[in-house]
């Protein structure tokens, strides 16, 4: 089956709704997405149109969305688009929900700390200690080259 893959750059809306149901977790919240753009005559920069979405998370994706995300956070949602027309009392309404795989916080516009969820009868990992990635001072004899590291490109 063919899907609509979007992907969304917003701030949350709403407070997260998190609920235990039969067939698992699910978690929902509105996700305000504003366009901008430079406004030559204004010199710069205006809000455009804001689009709502309702993004729905579930299983362990809900379980952590209810525990890290909370109303105005910047986040990066990436999910199925659906569509949904519906008539109540008369009147057509049209809704945009996002079915999400993935949802994270948007670090271009802050920081973040990561932290794994402990299992259920695991102990917490014994902190390890920050390694030192400072250089080893050149310890070796005159006239024998070492070998150098090759520099690592970040994409």
């Amino acid at each position: 089956m063919n899907e609509t893959m979007v992907c969304a750059v917003g701030n949350v809306a709403t407070r997260p709704v998190y609920r235990d149901l039969a067939n698992g977790a699910s978690a929902r919240f509105r996700l305000a997405v504003t366009s901008r753009y430079w406004d030559r005559e204004k010199n710069g920069w205006t809000d455009g149109h804001t689009n709502f979405f309702t993004v729905w998370a579930n299983r362990a994706l809900a379980t952590n969305v209810g525990a890290s995300v909370s109303v105005g956070d910047p986040v990066i949602v990436q999910g199925r688009l659906k569509v949904r027309t519906e008539t109540r009392d008369g009147q057509s309404w049209t809704s945009a929900d996002i079915d999400a795989v993935a949802i994270g916080h948007d670090l271009s516009r802050g920081t973040s700390a990561f932290r794994r969820p402990s299992k259920e009868g695991e102990s917490t990992p014994a902190q390890r200690p920050e390694p030192s990635w400072e250089s080893v001072p050149d310890t070796t004899p005159e006239g024998v080259p070492q070998p150098r590291p090759e520099p690592v490109g970040v994409t």
